[in-house]
């Protein structure tokens, strides 16, 4: 009797941090993990496999220039792979605009990180923030998602 291997057998979803020209940001992984999934999962979606990449604002503006054709400066570009519902993407997300977004709005670094953090992901669910009206609802989205954390 055969055995029957199957190639998705080996593919491992997962979430991965890494940070480009930039130290990374201080974070509890596993618990990031979980808290994501929750997330997801409220969503009706699942994980795949999600990209977080820490980089400066120079990168970032940089990556809109040349994948997205806007110049300007922001705080996370997500690039959605989601395939059914399984999230999968790359997440860029600018540690400098973090952290001159939280004092600008008086949150710790950390809170905003979080903040962004999500935001990516809720992105990958098909969340927009593209009028005045889904930039409000995109708000509530993650402080409720930041209340679960």
């Amino acid at each position: 009797m055969g055995i029957l291997w199957c190639e998705s057998m080996f593919i491992r979803k997962m979430i991965r941090f890494s940070a480009d020209s930039i130290e990374m940001p201080v974070l509890d992984q596993r618990r990031v993990n979980k808290w994501i999934r929750v997330v997801a999962a409220d969503y009706g979606f699942t994980v795949g496999n999600i990209n977080y990449i820490f980089c400066s604002d120079e990168k970032e503006l940089e990556v809109n220039r040349q994948f997205l054709g806007h110049d300007y400066y922001t705080d996370v570009i997500t690039f959605d792979y989601t395939a059914g519902q399984t999230l999968n993407g790359d997440i860029f997300i600018s540690l400098d605009t973090v952290r001159s977004n939280a004092e600008m709005v008086g949150v710790s670094f950390e809170h905003e990180l979080h903040r962004i953090l999500i935001h990516g992901v809720l992105h990958l669910t098909g969340q927009g923030d593209k009028t005045p009206e889904t930039k409000v609802e995109m708000t509530a989205k993650e402080e409720n998602a930041l209340a679960k954390w």
